[in-house]
């Protein structure tokens, strides 16, 4: 029997893949600014949430250029060996790419960087797998939940969903009302779904963001250092370079769209 002209699959998108084109114009982007800025700089993002990546990139606006893409694609453009990296010893900061981190090229020394970079921690609601900072109960009464300082009435409409998570609530004239203090989470507590969502309803976050150095380069001597808790998987000491010179390690780097979740302003592959 002929197929029927009638029966095609109407496509409601005409959005393209950019794997290939975003993977070469990230590689191109990391070899073209390794010339222009005096350091660079490898960091690790611990929580991530893409509104506080975003702050980050715009405090860094104007002396600074961020990447944030795939490993692999990053490590390369600096080298994978000393035969291979654009500039003496760059090479050496891409053991260092793993995991949720990035690149950063900047015009700004590293106890500048660092001392940055520390200030900026702010706190937002946990996600599934963190581990609590704090214990975390609800008392015995009617339940409220903090705004501005304030203490509001958990809204009737969401009784429901609270027994649903397992809190034993139960209505009067017209309150949420808890017979006896229920106990959230324990500190240290690695946090399920249900436990984070009373978290977020009750207004207490748990997760801190941090952006964090591993290991930065500098243009000018060709040397890399390590930074913090990088040191115990790579000597800190200096490491010798292809010249014969010492080198440490401290970088960060991010691009104009981000891992995973690309948005505008960053360079990175997703």
């Amino acid at each position: 029997m002929p197929k029927s002209k009638r029966a095609k699959v109407v496509h409601l998108t005409k959005t393209q893949k950019k794997g290939k084109e975003l993977t070469l114009r990230l590689y191109a982007n990391i070899q073209e600014c390794i010339p222009q800025f005096p350091y660079i700089y490898v960091f690790s993002v611990e929580n991530m949430r893409n509104n506080h990546l975003k702050n980050v990139r715009a405090n860094l606006a104007g002396d600074s250029r961020i990447f944030f893409g795939k490993t692999s694609v990053m490590a390369r453009a600096l080298g994978d060996s000393p035969s291979t990296e654009p500039f003496p010893s760059t090479s050496l900061l891409s053991p260092h790419l793993s995991g949720p981190c990035g690149l950063i090229f900047s015009r700004r020394d590293p106890p500048t960087m660092l001392a940055h970079l520390s200030a900026y921690h702010p706190l937002s609601y946990a996600r599934a797998g963190t581990i609590s900072t704090s214990a975390f109960s609800l008392l015995s009464g009617p339940l409220v939940y903090d705004t501005e300082g304030e203490s509001t009435p958990i809204p009737a409409e969401q009784e429901p969903m609270l027994r649903k998570l397992g809190v034993p609530t139960r209505m009067e004239k017209g309150r949420v009302i808890l017979d006896e203090p229920f106990e959230v989470c324990k500190e240290g507590e690695i946090l399920g779904s249900g436990q984070t969502t009373l978290l977020k309803m009750f207004g207490v976050a748990m997760a801190e963001f941090r952006v964090s150095v591993r290991a930065w380069w500098a243009k000018e001597t060709g040397e890399v250092r390590v930074v913090g808790a990088a040191k115990d998987s790579v000597d800190s000491e200096a490491i010798p370079n292809e010249n014969g010179t010492k080198a440490g390690m401290e970088t960060m780097e991010m691009g104009e769209e981000e891992k995973d979740e690309g948005f505008e302003g960053f360079e990175a592959e997703g």
